[in-house]
């Protein structure tokens, strides 16, 4: 929680991919994202706050290594788990489908991760 100079605390107004990628970033330490709607904003907060060398929770800023498919952010997230690394990436529910065959390798493997996903909401 932040606090202004007279030790009120600061809040913020946010919507929900703002505040799941604050989330994300406190407990992340690599994070390859593909930037796909409607996820982008998680990937792009998190992507900006590590250009400017904000810190996660163990003190460092996130390492983001931004890829050119939903396959390879996939892939990216199984290599960096097994690694031992604490790893989030961001997906749509479109996105997910994509990475299907990792997340198997990824549940068999026994490794923990964080997928962040937002939805579309159709109106007809």
């Amino acid at each position: 929680m932040k606090r202004n100079e007279s030790g009120k605390k600061v809040f913020k107004t946010m919507d929900g991919n703002e505040a799941a990628a604050h989330i994300a970033y406190a407990f992340t330490e690599v994070a390859p994202i593909f930037p796909i709607t409607p996820s982008s904003p998680m990937a792009e907060h998190v992507d900006e706050w590590s250009a400017h060398g904000r810190k996660n929770l163990f003190g460092v800023p996130v390492l983001v290594q931004e890829m050119q498919s939903e396959k390879g952010a996939a892939g990216t997230l199984h290599g960096a788990l097994n690694a031992g690394a604490l790893t989030t990436t961001f997906t749509s529910s479109q996105g997910m489908m994509i990475m299907l065959s990792n997340m198997f390798k990824v549940a068999g493997g026994i490794t923990a991760c964080r997928i962040p996903r937002s939805i579309q909401n159709y109106c007809f």
